[in-house]
């Protein structure tokens, strides 16, 4: 599976600096991949959804930086989701952090919440991003991983119905930055640095 060209870049530049990671938070990633490595070694569908509060930055990017992961690292079957404790919007500025780092983004609904078509692949299905709690029907509802990437998400989401493994995977808000001068800066700071976490876990799924 290919990655768009400007997205296969940053993956190619994320890649060869996985040995930045700490050994601690490489411990917490490898939860996910051992998670999807046991169910790929089962031959069952993994469905992986994202948390955080407002389903608008960080859980937007994970699950987008997921999805690409797997086509990256050629893993199968697998679909990632994301959701809130509420629901809000996707994030212009996330959006553009992401888009600059080479997913294809454009608005196809102008709502107060819109919704989005997502490209990473030359090869793989639209993606379509819009804000949504994350028991909205568009989730599914058994059988899924939920990884919690906000710590008031994991706080105050004590309990998700269906949910077959929960990991906690967090990041600081780039919402701090928000109509500040290093509002650019910062957003491209937590897309790459999920994008780098992500890549890693992936990475591991079928290493030895």
């Amino acid at each position: 599976m290919s990655l768009l060209p400007k997205l296969a870049e940053t993956t190619k530049t994320l890649e060869a600096t996985f040995s930045e990671i700490p050994a601690e938070r490489k411990e917490v990633l490898k939860q996910l991949a051992n998670y999807i490595k046991a169910k790929k070694e089962a031959a069952q569908t993994i469905s992986l959804v994202f948390i955080c509060t407002h389903n608008s930055r960080r859980s937007h990017m994970a699950q987008l930086w997921a999805q690409a992961a797997a086509a990256n690292y050629n893993i199968n079957n697998i679909t990632t989701f994301s959701g809130g404790t509420e629901a809000t919007a996707f994030y212009p500025a996330a959006v553009q952090a992401m888009q600059e780092i080479g997913f294809e983004i454009e608005k196809s609904e102008a709502t107060v919440n819109p919704k989005y078509k997502v490209n990473y692949s030359f090869d793989e299905p639209t993606i379509e991003a819009w804000s949504k709690r994350f028991d909205d029907a568009a989730n599914p509802a058994s059988n899924f991983c939920a990884i919690m990437t906000c710590s008031d998400a994991d706080e105050n989401c004590p309990f998700v119905p269906g949910v077959g493994k929960r990991i906690a995977i967090t990041y600081n808000d780039p919402k701090a930055s928000d109509n500040t001068a290093q509002q650019a800066e910062i957003y491209r700071e937590r897309a790459l640095q999920i994008g780098l976490e992500m890549l890693f876990s992936f990475s591991q799924v079928s290493a030895k």
